[in-house]
């Protein structure tokens, strides 16, 4: 039964993970900096590494604004580690710039709700993602079946919206990006009556 909710703490885990070297990675060590975290079904699969390494890709993007991107399936870390040292154009994931979480046991899918108890996918994960704040607790979670990949860039928007309302206190409107309107939560406000107006009124 999944233990994860938005604005509740994020189900804590220690886990083996590859990240260039086999190393122990927890949720609590990363608490002050904003995580995405996602799930996969398996390694050595299609869509996965297209998912896989565009989040790589973009990490650095993540970073700069404080947040990391781990990714989870149940495989071991063993094979995560010799599906990295295998290169891309043979289908490997090549040089990772994030960590893949090994979830051997099924714990942490299970915690987060995203694990499969049924068909021919039973005991993998789906698609899931999460977007935790700095205190730990989950702002954001997407779940989708297989066959489909994430757009990495709506997850950075998200990751951005996310922070804007923490810094400004007002809310993100559908759409919006960095320098884009944003809304004053309140309805007898001058600005919130203004963003109407002008951004609204004549469409």
């Amino acid at each position: 039964m999944s233990k994860a909710f938005i604005n509740k703490p994020a189900p804590a885990f220690t886990t083996t993970a590859w990240d260039g070297s086999v190393k122990t990675i927890s949720l609590d060590q990363y608490l002050g900096k904003w995580v995405l975290l996602f799930f996969y079904p398996f390694d050595f699969t299609f869509v996965c590494p297209t998912e896989i390494i565009s989040f790589s890709d973009a990490a650095e993007t993540f970073r700069k604004m404080n947040c990391e991107v781990l990714g989870c399936s149940i495989d071991s870390h063993f094979v995560h580690a010799e599906w990295c040292k295998k290169p891309r154009k043979e289908g490997g994931l090549g040089n990772m710039q994030i960590p893949l979480l090994a979830d051997v046991s099924k714990q942490i899918s299970s915690d987060y709700g995203v694990l499969i108890t049924e068909g021919d996918a039973k005991g993998a994960a789906y698609r899931g993602t999460f977007i935790i704040d700095p205190k730990g607790n989950i702002r954001h979670i997407s779940i989708n079946d297989l066959p489909v990949g994430r757009n990495i860039d709506e997850y950075i928007r998200l990751v951005q919206a996310f922070q804007f309302v923490e810094e400004h206190g007002e809310v993100c409107p559908a759409k919006w990006k960095p320098g884009a309107k944003s809304m004053v939560p309140d309805h007898n406000s001058s600005k919130l009556k203004e963003y109407w107006e002008n951004e609204h009124a004549k469409k």
